[in-house]
């Protein structure tokens, strides 16, 4: 059988997917070799968030066609949906995979296979192999993604992480906020019937999984495209509409109705969402999710920017206040919860003073862990083309100085549990400083060290629990165990 070697960019929703084309590929028999080894057939599942993004897509499927010309290269995924022209050019790629097409990756690469016996372009021209077939097997493995409701559904069985599970419930995005190019890539939003998560995870746990994290384009959206009265009745039926397509999240979302069966599935221990939306946390939803203790007090609540202004031109939805009043929410029915978001610095437009707006405004927030970004012009955007371009110096200097209080901030939220009692799901073993530890995290996401006893190596997947003792590095606490749980 041959070989595949497998790469992946971007994110983590594009993670759990190549884990599950990975799983398809060997249950048909294909030996998955790494992906700078030789290959008979190589794949990469490509990322267009930015045009750094694409470019490093290209990097990659040109690197696979020079480690061996006569291998089948595949691109699959967002580039391939935003840049169909420039793919079909490119000599490097063999064939291309859309969204949506990713689950009949196995039966695509039979067919590709076949039209290459059946035409002998390998054996007379191994250096233009599959020049002879047609990439996209004349407009079928490359959909129209902006006009379709059905989610691409895939199953996974085991992950490579030991401990943590991603797992996939929706598709799309409703948002088209001005700098983003995803709601062209990946569609509208398409929610996964919430029978099909629950088998899933149910598998998970069976398979020894206890933490899972739901994951997606744009989660808060999940199940705005549902029937209502047939998910009263516990059903997940679709009834996206064409004059729907751009329907908002706000007001209509199931996802914590989602969270609360997920939270009756034995086994699993703690459950982590991935970012939301603020309009998302209502009184309502913030005493719903609190009232589940399997829910991990951490989350990813996206900000962009402190400055309203800014947040307009970025076609966000919601104001600084609103987001403020979102995250007082959740300190009030949670003790201490994990706060993280995003930033992004030299929007175009942004002056001095909205950007001391948004410092201001993230001084007074006080968030667990920032993930600053340099704004970086996407083709094909409205904030591409806006007036007044930030230089990048000054994008530079703005970043440095949110990167530093993101810092201090960080710093601030660890040292609240110097001296107290935690409880750390172990994951792996390191070295750090000569010394072999056992790391894990906190519910909050917190990552603990535990220092290596020689009757304590084989604990991972392990709850402990035990008293802080302080910072091993700057990101990193030390534990010391009171007890192993379980």
């Amino acid at each position: 059988m041959k070989s595949v070697a497998l790469h992946n960019l971007g994110c983590k929703v594009n993670s759990y997917e190549i884990e599950v084309m990975q799983q398809m590929l060997q249950e048909k028999g294909y030996t998955i070799v790494p992906f700078d080894e030789t290959a008979d057939i190589y794949i990469v599942n490509t990322c267009t968030v930015t045009n750094i993004a694409d470019r490093k897509s290209r990097q990659m499927l040109h690197r696979a066609k020079q480690k061996n010309p006569a291998a089948l290269v595949v691109a699959v995924g967002c580039y391939v949906q935003t840049g169909r022209e420039d793919v079909e050019q490119d000599p490097c790629i063999d064939l291309a995979i859309g969204n949506n097409r990713k689950k009949d990756l196995a039966s695509i690469l039979e067919e590709y296979l076949q039209n290459l016996e059946q035409e002998d372009a390998v054996a007379e021209n191994a250096e233009n192999a599959g020049h002879g077939v047609d990439k996209t097997l004349h407009d079928t493995t490359v959909i129209d993604i902006n006009h379709t409701a059905e989610y691409e559904e895939m199953t996974l069985k085991q992950t490579a992480e030991h401990t943590r599970a991603y797992i996939k419930i929706q598709d799309g995005c409703n948002q088209f906020c001005s700098y983003c190019v995803i709601p062209y890539a990946r569609g509208r939003v398409r929610s996964r019937r919430a029978e099909d998560i629950i088998r899933e995870i149910t598998g998970m746990a069976q398979n020894g999984y206890r933490e899972i994290v739901l994951t997606g384009i744009h989660i808060s959206s999940y199940g705005i495209d549902f029937d209502e009265e047939a998910w009263k009745r516990g059903e997940s039926v679709s009834v996206l509409k064409e004059d729907e397509e751009r329907r908002d999240y706000s007001g209509s979302s199931k996802l914590i109705d989602l969270l609360e069966r997920i939270h009756t599935i034995e086994g699993i221990e703690r459950i982590r969402i991935g970012s939301l939306e603020p309009r998302i946390i209502t009184e309502e939803t913030a005493a719903r999710m609190a009232a589940l203790p399997k829910l991990c007090p951490h989350f990813h609540l996206s900000l962009q920017s402190g400055c309203d202004a800014t947040l307009r031109r970025m076609n966000r939805k919601y104001t600084s206040e609103e987001y403020a009043e979102s995250v007082a929410l959740l300190r009030k029915v949670f003790d201490h919860p994990a706060i993280t978001t995003d930033v992004i610095v030299g929007f175009p437009g942004e002056t001095e003073e909205e950007f001391a707006q948004t410092k201001e405004f993230l001084d007074r927030i006080q968030f667990f862990e920032m993930h600053i970004f340099k704004y970086s012009k996407r083709a094909g955007t409205r904030a591409a083309v806006m007036s007044h371009q930030v230089p990048d110096p000054v994008k530079t200097t703005r970043s440095a100085e949110l990167l530093a209080m993101e810092k201090e901030q960080s710093k601030q939220f660890r040292t609240h549990y110097v001296g107290r009692e935690a409880e750390v799901l172990l994951e792996e073993t390191k070295e750090i400083g000569g010394t072999e530890y056992l790391l894990g995290h906190t519910r909050d996401y917190v990552k603990l060290a535990v220092s290596v006893k020689e009757n304590k190596k084989n604990v991972a997947n392990t709850v402990i629990c035990g008293r802080v003792q302080g910072f091993l590095t700057d990101e990193i606490l030390l534990l010391s165990p009171l007890e192993f749980s379980k």
